[in-house]
């Protein structure tokens, strides 16, 4: 029973999770946002790799990661002010955006040697 109380004590002293301020319930349902987002792309991918037959990561993967990840790191950084969100989220951004640089230069190089190859 005092574990129970222990824990009814510290819920009510950390406060509700839904703020009080219309500006408070905007950043929490982008917040929610950012994670509905970044969740969809896991989505994507099963039903990507589900209609080929094998493993396969679409583009709009990379492109949901990226705003899904720059959302929640501003849900972390400017809303919650949580260092451990912020770091979590930091890396993984630029991981998206390296691997959107790669897949560019690999479609430019696949138009180069297409041109390259009807023009012989």
């Amino acid at each position: 029973m005092n574990g129970m109380l222990t824990l009814a004590t510290a819920l009510a002293e950390r406060g509700s999770w839904w703020p009080d301020s219309w500006y408070g319930r905007c950043w929490v349902v982008f917040g929610l946002g950012g994670q509905v987002v970044f969740a969809a792309r896991f989505l994507v991918q099963w039903i990507a790799s589900e209609r080929r037959g094998r493993s396969h990561i679409p583009l709009v993967f990379w492109h949901l990661s990226i705003v899904g990840a720059l959302m929640l790191l501003s849900y972390y950084a400017l809303w919650k002010h949580d260092l451990a969100g912020v770091l979590g989220q930091s890396p993984g951004s630029f991981v998206y955006v390296r691997n959107l640089m790669l897949l560019r230069r690999e479609r430019e190089q696949a138009r180069g040697a297409q041109e390259r190859g009807t023009t012989q």
